[in-house]
């Protein structure tokens, strides 16, 4: 809350209209600080669907993400409500990305050069720092339940291809043929990028667009949790892993500082250590969690040095979408349960 600085007269006598001008400053200084108070909204859960925006989207099309984006919000908001911890709210959210075919993951993941379809994801338990993750797998249905599994059932943090689907197998983790992720436009993407292919480090086209989904999540008990998923980028090298499941570069949660999860050119996101550098400046520089981000995303990254954005919330509610790219499918829910949705900047 603002404070209000009440002038101080000096003298009745020599300004007649001193009471007017009193009354006055008081009503503007009491509609300020209303109108801050209403500014700073409150978040419990914030999600994102990949940065990097297709520009041009119909209404229609938009009308699909957004619609999307309110249905993840409102099957964690769910749990929430009943009092389910925070891991649980993060992990119901990604799934319901997970298993859209809009989203770069899960069903909708992307393919690489050898036209399969690579997925990863992580999850982290600010409330004791336990995470798990796994990467490149092609056969488990929802790898934000894998990575839950292997942060509650085995002594690990990550487990990678085969050996991350025998364990989700043993764990009863539904698998799916590799043909369950395969769809059109995806498909269509890959030969888009196969085209102007002159050799085989020409993998990445600079004007591909950036996918990956991920939550944050505060719950009743006050803990928050974050969690990340991807398809990864079309015609990536084989066994090529980004950010999403590292912890500490795409995602990270701690009490103590914020929960976070990225999205964006992965490669950059890792070598500054992204998400675990917005909770560091929030622990030891004492910024807010929105300064934090936006020092990060703006400062260290930026068009040319890591395109992309996050997700940020702490433990009073405070939450930031920051981007340096041109869109970001993004959206929160606050105590209400109502869902607010956006896709560009503004």
């Amino acid at each position: 809350m603002n404070h209000i600085r009440i002038p101080v007269i000096s003298s009745v006598a020599t300004k007649p209209h001193w009471l007017l001008t009193l009354i006055c400053n008081l009503i503007c200084a009491v509609a300020y600080s209303t109108s801050a108070c209403q500014a700073e909204d409150k978040a419990i859960i914030v999600i994102h669907g990949g940065a990097g925006v297709e520009s041009g989207l119909s209404k229609e099309q938009q009308q699909e993400f957004h619609k999307a984006l309110s249905q993840a919000l409102l099957k964690g908001y769910e749990l929430w409500k009943q009092g389910l911890d925070s891991v649980s709210v993060v992990e119901a959210c990604v799934r319901s990305l997970e298993d859209c075919p809009l989203f770069n993951a899960g069903k909708g993941a992307v393919f690489t050069h050898d036209g399969k379809n690579e997925l990863d994801a992580a999850i982290m338990d600010g409330s004791n720092r336990k995470a798990g993750a796994v990467a490149a797998v092609t056969t488990i249905k929802n790898p934000i339940t894998a990575a839950v599994a292997v942060m509650k059932r085995s002594p690990h943090v990550m487990l990678i291809g085969n050996g991350a689907e025998r364990f989700a197998a043993q764990q009863g983790i539904e698998t799916v043929d590799p043909k369950y992720f395969w769809t059109e436009k995806r498909w269509q993407d890959l030969q888009k990028k196969l085209k102007p292919e002159t050799n085989k480090n020409s993998y990445i086209n600079p004007s591909h667009k950036y996918g990956t989904v991920g939550a944050v999540a505060l719950d009743k008990q006050g803990d928050l949790a974050a969690g990340t998923s991807t398809g990864g980028i079309t015609n990536k090298l084989w066994g090529r892993v980004g950010d999403s499941p590292i912890i500490g570069a795409g995602t990270f949660a701690d009490n103590y500082s914020c929960a976070v999860s990225c999205t964006g050119e992965g490669e950059w996101f890792i070598r500054y250590n992204v998400a675990s550098d917005v909770a560091a400046r929030m622990k030891y520089l004492h910024l807010s969690v929105a300064k934090a981000a936006d020092a990060v995303i703006n400062g260290v990254l930026g068009p040319g040095h890591g395109e992309g954005g996050l997700i940020a919330l702490d433990k009073q509610g405070n939450f930031t979408m920051p981007f340096n790219c041109e869109g970001m499918y993004r959206g929160y829910v606050n105590a209400d349960g109502q869902p607010h949705t956006f896709i560009y900047a503004k």
